[in-house]
C-alpha cells in the first residue's frame, strides 16, 4: 500500500475526537472521515463506519491485514502530530495584532 497523501481536514479540542483525516492511496483512491480518537491509553485511528440495521457500527473502508493497519495508523498519527506542530509554529511566528493602529507613512 502506497499512501501518497494524508490531510488533516479538521481538528477538535474539547472531546475525544481529535481530528478528521483523509488518506489517498496510490494517487488513485481516497478515504475520507478517518478519525483520530483519544483513547484511555493512547491516540488511535478509527476508520469510517456506519450503523447497520442492527445498530452495530461497521467499517465501510479498512485495511485488511494487521500490518497494513499498523502502517496506516502510524502514518496518520505522524501526519496529525506534524499538523499540530505546524499549527503551533504558525501561532508563535504570527505577528501579534497591536491594539493601536500603526501611523500611515506620508
Amino acid at each position: 500500500m502506497n499512501v501518497t497523501d494524508i490531510r488533516v481536514r479538521r481538528t477538535f479540542q474539547d472531546n475525544k475526537l481529535k481530528a478528521l483525516v483523509s488518506v489517498t492511496v496510490d494517487n488513485d483512491f481516497a478515504v475520507h472521515d478517518i478519525k483520530v480518537i483519544e483513547g484511555t491509553e493512547r491516540l488511535f485511528v478509527a476508520m469510517p463506519s456506519r450503523k447497520d440495521e442492527n445498530g452495530v457500527f461497521r467499517d465501510i473502508a479498512h485495511p485488511i491485514t494487521p500490518d497494513a493497519r499498523r502502517v496506516l495508523e502510524g502514518r496518520i498519527l505522524e501526519a496529525y502530530f506534524a499538523y499540530l506542530e505546524a499549527q503551533q509554529a504558525e501561532a508563535v511566528t504570527a505577528p501579534a495584532f497591536a491594539s493601536e493602529p500603526e501611523p500611515e507613512n506620508l
